[in-house]
């Protein structure tokens, strides 16, 4: 009977191995990074950005840092009303975090352990044996794999399901090991799985997932849910028996007793309360709002500080793109023109922003010199379809904060290059092509107003209206999806390492052929192809020289004006935190980001000599 069992138990385990679940020590490791090996050892004490010995106490008031002011439930994965920004924070955790210390590098935070498969078929990884969900539960595997389900599955929002379609299923090996088998076997496929929230299986067991709106979420972070006043104030408080409190990955952090997100109807009102002590931090978007409106006696005696927070993460751009389904962009040297009459250091007096001159602003990525061979490699066998400019230097914007008589230049070489393209200035002053029709542009936004004064002007003076709509957001919505539109504003994001398949949204071409909800409508085979080299690199140099012949293709055929980009965060807070010394190199400040610690509101701490 022995002798039967040992049989059984080899042929299992040789079965086991021929399916890929093998339990060989030597495949599981604590990180996984894209390229290279991870900064941090395993059993690490601390990130270098994290301070071990940082106070707990105190409380830390935000405010709502989007666009939501208000909310209604506490399930953020369904399409249904708003969920409050702090709970993907503050409640619900990864299978792993990224260090901010490194470009697309993960540490195990849930999951002890993590595989990947050689060819990225597949990513395991091995649930920590201390994970516990607020509730005292063990997390398991049939968990995770309950937490997928739902957020891909058809009662989550679109939003929310896209990032999980390049997974083909999810499989749970044994109570601590589950298994995402991979159909995009990209790193930055590999790297989503572990971005995955986790919750458990009993949170709303007993009605559908849809249906999940008020019940407090059974989940594994460091925060619970406490006073609500639905709609205007939501209360975190620590839990102080979190199971991950001194792990590696967790120590030095949530250092406050309580977390209050207060919601408020605008910027202007949160901004107001913000000076009057109600609001801890303030990020500045509005460059106008941070040089007149961040000043006073509380900032003169130090109640409250001002700050710029500069990162390394790489910026891609702001840009006015244009439809090119519609026919008047057909010609690139008629969308030059438009860039060149585009007088971006006017508009800049305050020197807030930087003009783009790459999609890869602030970054390695960015195009440099003449074409590397690494480059040519990719872009000579497309050298008959390609500007001849993409084979010499980099772009650079057009500027005029050196010469203002510049401006009158670049509208000359614009004048020139629209009669090329077929465009004449009549008596009238008003630009038409071949066929008497006159260029007529509509610039399509929710706002703010008058942004494009001077642009407007100064396309005037080529016979060029371009009439700036502004609509609600519904409204905007319904026509970006019908692809009616002229001009819109662009804002594509950052990143640590560029991901192709972010990019392919805003640059590939849509399968059929027409644009899809590809805003640009972009249909461009050598485009296509540089983002699939981007995900098929197997190194940095690789993916250095597939983003730098990426960025000589797009900058140079025109495909929009860029506006601007920024690599730092403008920041007032009240005097009442400790910082740790050092900053990670990739960082935010208030908003949720799966690769990007949010560094105040995980590692800061209340000061005791400087009470509310």
């Amino acid at each position: 009977m022995n002798l039967l069992r040992r049989v059984t138990v080899a042929l299992l385990l040789g079965l086991a191995a021929g399916l890929g679940v093998a339990d060989d020590a030597k495949d599981w490791s604590h990180a996984w990074a894209a390229y290279g090996e991870p900064k941090y050892p395993r059993g690490f004490a601390h990130f270098d950005w994290a301070n071990p010995d940082a106070p707990k106490g105190g409380t830390l008031v935000l405010r709502n840092p989007d666009r939501r002011t208000s909310f209604d439930k506490y399930n953020p994965f369904t399409p249904r009303g708003a969920a409050p920004t702090g709970l993907m924070l503050f409640v619900f955790e990864t299978l792993t975090v990224m260090s901010g210390d490194e470009p697309q590098t993960m540490y195990g935070l849930l999951a002890e352990q993590i595989r990947v498969a050689p060819d990225k078929s597949s990513v395991s990884f091995r649930l920590h044996p201390l994970a516990r969900f607020n509730n005292g539960d063990v997390v398991t595997a049939a968990d995770v794999k309950h937490s997928f389900d739902m957020q891909a599955g058809p009662a989550a929002s679109p939003a929310m399901r896209v990032p999980w379609r390049g997974i083909e299923r999810v499989v749970v090996v044994d109570e601590r090991t589950v298994r995402f088998d991979l159909r995009q076997r990209t790193n930055d496929m590999v790297l989503g799985t572990g971005s995955l929230r986790v919750f458990s299986r009993r949170w709303g067991e007993s009605k559908p997932f849809d249906d999940v709106v008020d019940e407090p979420p059974i989940a594994s972070g460091p925060y619970r849910i406490g006073e609500v006043d639905m709609g205007r104030q939501l209360e975190l408080v620590r839990n102080p028996a979190y199971w991950a409190r001194d792990l590696g990955v967790r120590r030095g952090l949530f250092n406050f007793d309580r977390v209050l997100y207060r919601y408020y109807k605008d910027n202007a009102v949160a901004r107001e309360a913000f000076k009057a002590g109600q609001v801890d931090l303030f990020q500045e978007g509005d460059p106008g709002a941070w040089t007149r409106l961040h000043s006073g006696r509380k900032w003169d005696d130090g109640r409250i500080r001002k700050e710029t927070f500069s990162t390394e993460i790489g910026v891609h751009m702001v840009s006015f793109a244009f439809n090119m389904r519609r026919p008047v962009f057909q010609d690139r040297r008629l969308r030059q023109a438009l860039d060149l009459s585009f007088d971006f250091d006017t508009l800049n007096r305050q020197r807030i922003f930087l003009r783009p001159e790459s999609l890869f602003n602030n970054s390695e990525f960015a195009a440099e010199g003449a074409p590397t061979p690494g480059e040519l490699a990719l872009l000579e066998p497309h050298r008959a379809v390609l500007p001849e400019a993409v084979f010499g230097p980099p772009y650079r914007a057009p500027r005029t904060q050196a010469d203002p008589r510049q401006l009158r230049r670049h509208l000359l070489q614009a004048r020139a290059l629209l009669e090329q393209a077929g465009w004449t200035l009549g008596a009238d002053g008003v630009l038409r092509n071949a066929q008497g029709q006159p260029m007529v542009l509509e610039f399509l936004t929710t706002g703010p107003t008058g942004q494009l004064t001077e642009w407007q002007a100064n396309l005037e003076r080529l016979g060029i209206r371009l009439n700036e709509r502004v609509v609600d957001s519904a409204l905007m919505a319904r026509r970006m999806e019908r692809q009616d539109f002229d001009l819109y504003l662009s804002t594509e994001g950052t990143f640590t390492l560029p991901n192709g398949t972010q990019l392919a949204g805003a640059y590939g071409s849509s399968p059929d052929g027409k644009g899809g909800s590809r805003y640009r409508g972009i249909q461009n085979p050598v485009v296509d192809g540089l983002l699939r080299a981007m995900n098929e690199a197997k190194t940095q140099q690789e993916l250095r020289d597939a983003t730098r012949a990426l960025d000589r293709v797009v900058m140079w055929h025109h495909w929009g004006v860029p506006y601007r980009y920024s690599a730092d965060s403008r920041v007032s807070y009240w005097a009442r935190f400790g910082q740790p010394a050092r900053r990670p190199r990739f960082y935010a400040i208030e908003s949720v980001s799966n690769s990007l610690p949010a560094w105040p509101l995980l590692a800061w701490w209340a000061l005791p000599a400087a009470p509310r």
